[in-house]
């Protein structure tokens, strides 16, 4: 797995102060893409024990309210271990701040992976650029969902959270 980025203090992606990280690669080429430089699975840096080390250090400051994971694809199959890896150990170390995951999967079809036990949030859906609406909180395009995991995986049914 690569990743392409970390931001230390992020506003924009989740609630709260975060931590994210963009990984690196996704086969999906949404047409209008932000996050288009993280297609490639050969860009962007090696994501190993050093850098999850690091997402965790930046995870201890007070103010921040959580990990957000973005892309790329993180639950891509060249992605997922790595990302489910990261939010095991994050979770481990801050049971009380969450974890939100961008992907254009849809839940459904990914509702079985280890890495839902530990998502709190799951905006999923690819990005449709006729669909785009810059008055949506959190998503890009009216298709994708805001998806609370926890609740959902509780109820065995959808549950749409802002």
């Amino acid at each position: 797995m690569r990743y392409s980025a970390i931001r230390k203090m992020d506003v924009a992606n989740g609630k709260g102060i975060r931590v994210s990280i963009f990984v690196q690669g996704c086969e999906f080429h949404c047409k209008n893409c932000f996050n288009s430089d993280t297609w490639s699975f050969s860009g962007g840096k090696e994501f190993n024990d050093d850098i999850i080390n690091e997402v965790l250090e930046l995870g201890s400051k007070d103010y921040i309210a959580g990990l957000s994971i973005l892309g790329g694809e993180p639950l891509h199959p060249t992605n997922i271990n790595g990302v489910t890896l990261l939010a095991k150990k994050w979770k481990e170390k801050y049971p009380e701040k969450n974890i939100w995951l961008w992907t254009g999967f849809l839940f459904e079809d990914k509702k079985n992976e280890e890495i839902m036990q530990y998502l709190d949030v799951l905006v999923d859906g690819q990005y449709v650029d006729e669909l785009h609406d810059f008055r949506l909180k959190w998503k890009g395009s009216a298709n994708q969902r805001v998806i609370d995991v926890k609740e959902t995986l509780l109820k065995n049914e959808i549950i749409i959270t802002e």
